[in-house]
Formats: C-alpha cells, sequence, structure tokens
C-alpha cells in the first residue's frame, strides 16, 4: 500500500502532453457493435443515444454520453514500433446515468497507445435499466466485448493472455464486476464468441465507486484465487471514500492475488489523466511501473 504527499505539477504535464496526437499517427479507430443485433434485454423503439451539453460552468468540458442502447467498442492501436501487444477495455464513468466519454474514455486510449498498449473504449447501455441491477447490463456488454477482444487478437496482434480492464467511478465498479464474476456470464450464450474466456488478464480500478455495502465488501464481487491481479487509484479526499477500494484490496489480499493500491493526499473525484497540482494526477506514471514489473508491456510474448 503506498501514500503519495506530493506531486511535481510539471511531471503530471509531461505524462499528458501530447498524448492526443499519438493515436492520429497511428491506425485509424475501429468500431465494432458488441451484440450482433438488439443487446439482451433491450426493446425496440428505446430513445436514441445523446450527448449532454456540459455545464457551462465546467473550466474543462467533459463529453458525456447518455442513453445508450447500442454498446460497442472502439479499438484505438499504438504506431506498431510501440506496440506491446497488450490490451486493455476502458470503462468510463459516470454513476451508470452517463458515460464521460471523453475524459474517461478515448483520453485514457491515447494514453495507453503512448506505453504501446492498445486502448479499446466500451460504449456500454446507460442509464441503468428499469427493475433490474445498476449493473446488469452495463456487465453484458463488457463481458461479451472482453470475449470479442479475444476473438479479433490475431487480427488486432495483440496477444489473447495480456487483456486488461480498467474503468473510472462506476466504470471501476463494472471493471470490478467483471473480474469476479467470469465464470459464469450474465446472459445466455449466442454464438462462438462466447466460447472465449471473458476474465480480464488484469484490472485497473481508478476511483471505483460502489465497491461496499453496509456489511463489508459489495456481494456482487465474489473474490477468490483467479481473480485477476489489480492496481488501484484514490483520492483521500474524495467523496467517494477510497474505503471502497480498501476493502476490495484487502479481499485479494486474503484470497492471495497480488493488488498494489494507491492512496494519494488530494485530488478528489473524477479527474482522469488530466494533470493538476494535486498528487493524484501521478498516477499513470504508477499504473505504467506497476504495468512493466507485472510483464503485462512486455514485448516478448509467450508462444511467439
Amino acid at each position: 500500500m503506498h501514500f503519495h504527499r506530493s506531486l511535481s505539477f510539471f511531471a503530471a504535464s509531461l505524462i499528458f502532453t501530447g498524448l492526443a496526437g499519438s493515436i492520429g499517427s497511428a491506425a485509424e479507430p475501429l468500431t465494432l457493435d458488441v451484440w450482433p443485433g438488439q443487446a439482451p434485454g433491450e426493446r425496440k423503439g428505446e430513445v436514441g443515444e445523446e450527448q449532454l451539453q456540459p455545464p457551462r460552468k465546467e473550466q474543462k468540458p467533459v463529453q458525456r454520453l447518455t442513453n445508450v442502447t447500442q454498446p460497442t467498442i472502439t479499438v484505438y492501436r499504438p504506431q506498431p514500433e510501440k506496440d506491446t501487444g497488450a490490451a486493455v477495455l476502458i470503462c468510463p464513468g459516470g454513476g451508470y446515468s452517463i458515460l464521460a466519454w471523453d475524459l474517461e474514455g478515448t483520453e485514457v486510449a491515447a494514453w495507453l497507445n503512448s506505453i504501446g498498449v492498445t486502448g479499446i473504449v466500451l460504449k456500454y447501455r446507460v442509464p441503468r435499466r428499469k427493475d433490474r441491477a445498476k449493473h446488469d447490463a452495463p456487465l453484458q456488454d463488457a463481458q461479451r466485448a472482453l470475449s470479442l477482444v479475444r476473438q479479433h487478437s490475431e487480427e488486432w496482434n495483440l496477444d489473447a493472455r495480456r487483456i486488461g480492464i480498467l474503468g473510472f467511478s462506476a466504470g471501476g465498479h463494472l471493471a470490478a464486476a467483471a473480474s469476479t464474476n467470469f465464470v459464469r456470464r450474465n446472459y445466455d450464450p449466442i454464438d462462438d464468441v462466447e466460447t472465449l474466456s471473458c476474465r480480464p488478464d488484469f484490472t485497473v480500478l481508478i476511483y471505483p465507486a460502489y465497491l461496499t455495502s453496509e456489511t463489508g465488501l459489495a456481494p456482487e464481487f465474489r473474490v477468490t484465487k483467479e481473480t485477476p491481479e489489480t492496481f488501484f487509484v484514490h483520492a483521500g479526499n474524495d467523496p467517494i471514500s477510497p474505503e471502497n477500494s480498501i476493502a476490495f484490496y484487502l479481499a485479494l489480499k486474503k484470497a492471495n492475488v497480488p493488488a498494489e493500491l494507491h492512496i494519494y493526499a488530494s485530488g478528489g473525484h473524477g479527474f482522469g489523466l488530466r494533470p493538476s497540482s494535486h498528487p493524484a494526477s501521478s498516477w499513470p506514471a504508477r499504473c505504467e511501473q506497476w504495468l512493466r514489473s507485472r510483464g503485462f508491456l512486455a514485448t516478448d510474448r509467450k508462444g511467439e
């Protein structure tokens, strides 16, 4: 467990500066539907996808999507000379009401590309469906998306054994749910995609929400020795308590699953990768170090 109290603003800026251009010089992004037809439980005539206008006082506008009924994955490939063969499915946050599409989606894909990782942004169903658990439909989308990435791994030059998941806030809850519910799918299999594993090989949880209940870790999380090793980031002054990350970390520790937890002195909630004077802005560098130390960015891939 690591606690950080200081940060060079200049160093944080270096993490973010120029990332937007790193995607443009690689292959153009590819978008695929997660489902071959209508997603499970969806009805025809649902309200179509909508992009919300940012609040007028928002200094750094965030692109917000809602009314998502047709889940997709958008694949951002790194430059060939940087490509490590690793990939990460990115789950933006937004309280299961909206998706913070750029702040916690496309900007994250740009950073991943800069370290040689394919970033795959998941557009999962929001807002939460009536009479269903908040994560029920999104978990279906995430499980199917992970298998879909594995189906295309050879085509996209990916190592099917180094496909991770990363989530922010509610997207962190979704990533945690996908990481602990891979033995049994949250929907009935529909085609050959479901013959491929939906277990992430590693997990990154950034200020995750909804991980705890009154009695401890929320019941939807089934942490076992097979749960993927996990990297956590939380700010101590986050209104969504760092106890969310701590409870999950302790469950992993009890199950003897390798994990790394960073609780920073300040940063609040919803900071994404955008640089600031807060210590939490250094998390991408720490995460890259973790990925390298655990072998997920190794270029000498097994079986090649």
